[in-house]
């Protein structure tokens, strides 16, 4: 019981990081924001280390080229592109979308991986890509103008296909090291390149000029979303099914529809609800292929 409680916490903290991010975003900038958020994170996986202990890893040239590619995929340009993406498309949309990263995952899967495509599967990428393309209204689509929601949209979406190749690459390595351990260094690099990109945009300006509600929500990323929900959603994979861990993803778009219309007061349409639909039967479906 306390394993599934953890696991619905962990999916209500995610919910809420693209509302956060929209509201720490008002007064900071976007690349800081997910450089403050890095290092906060960063933080708390070294003092876990220190309670745990440290990796063991043999720090070979290749094994150095993987974690910082990783570490670029998974945390520098997927971070940074959806905190960009957040200033110019809605909290609810960006949670539609990261419902397809399984979607996402499968695809890269058979390409790289060379898995088999079910026709279930085929109908489920269908359906959820129909699912996406009517949240973001297909007037907009065919104007063909990279301007407004569209291009948060695409940012977005890019930014969930960045994670997808970041499972799917550091699935063999997250064998070898461990999930925890690959985080936590992930986490770190990640945090080591971002600061000095956050530090440069800050350059014109001043930390004093972030106002109190910007950085709660900067300490509500950093220490709740990008550090516990993982923590428990790892704890939970280690003694669940990975299914059974996965259908609780599901559950995040529905979260952050209902937290955006109660506190930043979005206004969730019909069409949003039936790409809701679309999108998680089309996630199910795929799943079960």
């Amino acid at each position: 019981m306390l394993i599934h409680l953890g696991l619905l916490f962990a999916c209500f903290l995610w919910a809420i990081s693209f509302i956060a991010s929209k509201v720490a975003l008002e007064s900071a900038p976007p690349l800081t924001v997910v450089a403050l958020r890095l290092v906060l994170s960063a933080l708390c996986f070294v003092v876990w280390f220190a309670f745990k202990g440290w990796p063991k890893i043999e720090w070979t040239f290749a094994r150095i080229w993987q974690l910082v590619l990783l570490s670029l995929i998974g945390t520098t340009f997927h971070y940074g592109i959806q905190t960009v993406g957040l200033q110019y498309t809605a909290a609810s949309n960006a949670s539609l979308y990261a419902a397809t990263c399984p979607i996402s995952i499968a695809v890269i899967a058979v390409i790289f991986l060379r898995e088999r495509l079910t026709w279930c599967k085929t109908v489920g990428i269908f359906l959820a890509l129909s699912g996406a393309l009517f949240a973001m209204g297909f007037s907009t689509l065919l104007s063909l103008e990279f301007r407004g929601r569209l291009f948060g949209d695409v940012l977005v979406f890019t930014s969930i296909f960045l994670w997808a190749i970041f499972t799917v690459y550091s699935k063999k390595i997250t064998e070898e090291l461990g999930a925890m351990e690959l985080l936590g260094i992930v986490t770190i690099v990640g945090a080591l390149t971002m600061l000095p990109v956050g530090l440069i945009e800050m350059h014109d300006m001043s930390f004093s000029s972030i106002t109190l509600e910007s950085w709660a929500a900067i300490g509500f990323l950093g220490l709740t979303c990008s550090f516990l929900a993982t923590l428990l959603y790892f704890l939970a994979l280690e003694k669940l099914e990975s299914q059974r861990v996965g259908v609780y993803l599901y559950t995040i778009p529905l979260m952050t529809y209902i937290v955006a219309w109660l506190y930043l007061g979005e206004r969730v349409g019909l069409n949003l609800a039936g790409a809701s639909a679309l999108v998680l039967a089309g996630v199910y479906l795929t799943e079960r292929g």
